[in-house]
């Protein structure tokens, strides 16, 4: 594999970690190098207890454009640098921190699929989205034949998959795909508003969170429901759910330690 310089920007502010992707001559296309650096950032802030969460997005007014085709043969996905992007999208779903995807211009093919492994996607109104995927001669990668039928119906996410077209933000946004839609300028501050107020939050009840709800669509009901007890149990004996009670008796504001 070729050895390329690394373009992901990794900037913590305030237990908020930002990753961005910089290579806006490319749309910040993605190359085996991205994925193994993104894959690098989140391990790293999974070890990290001050980081408490991370706001992924894309510099030069594009979230990505997707895999760059037309890169050197050691970039091109068969096979084995596949197993890198996958490595990164799972990275971003097993991570027990909330991650925010924050979108400008395009998300397409892989970058799409980017944002939707991200636990929120705020979209500003240039933001266009597309599985362009059969318009290259490809398939769906990154999760995109999982997350769209899950998120839609089965005829929908067949419509979306086949044709490739452009979605607008506020299509987007209609379908479920995207939570919210600001203007350009508000992008940033409304991304660190919602940082903010999930860094405030005790992050060991957030972490169990965001698995029950990944897992909700891996078995029966029954099965969740052991989920939610075993969990609530475990609640129940760190410091941070004391903390929360004792701060609503007391009627004052809670400080999570993240125990």
């Amino acid at each position: 594999m070729t050895s390329t310089e690394s373009t992901l920007g990794v900037h913590r502010q305030d237990d908020i970690v930002t990753v961005r992707f910089d290579r806006p001559e490319s749309k910040n296309g993605l190359r085996t190098q991205e994925w193994t650096d993104l894959k690098a950032a989140l391990d790293e802030v999974s070890k990290n207890n001050s980081d408490r969460v991370v706001i992924l997005t894309g510099a030069g007014g594009n979230f990505s454009s997707g895999a760059e085709l037309g890169a050197s043969s050691d970039d091109l996905f068969p096979l084995a640098p596949m197993q890198i992007v996958n490595e990164a999208c799972l990275a971003i779903r097993r991570l027990n921190k909330p991650v925010i995807a924050a979108v400008s211009g395009y998300a397409v093919g892989a970058g799409f699929n980017l944002a939707l492994s991200c636990d929120l996607v705020v979209a500003d109104s240039t933001a266009q989205f597309s599985q362009i995927f059969v318009k290259r001669g490809m398939s769906p990668d990154l999760g995109g034949s999982w997350y769209l039928p899950q998120a839609l119906s089965l005829h929908r996410a067949k419509e979306i998959a086949f044709f490739g077209e452009m979605l607008t933000a506020t299509q987007a946004r209609e379908l479920g795909l995207v939570n919210h839609v600001v203007a350009p300028e508000d992008l940033d501050s409304f991304c660190d508003d919602w940082a903010s107020k999930l860094k405030a939050l005790p992050p060991i009840a957030l972490a169990r969170t965001k698995h029950l709800l990944n897992s909700s669509f891996d078995g029966s009901f029954g099965a969740a429901l052991d989920r939610e007890a075993v969990f609530q149990e475990h609640n129940f004996t760190t410091l941070d759910t004391h903390e929360a009670i004792s701060a609503f008796l007391e009627k004052r504001n809670p400080r999570y330690l993240g125990r």
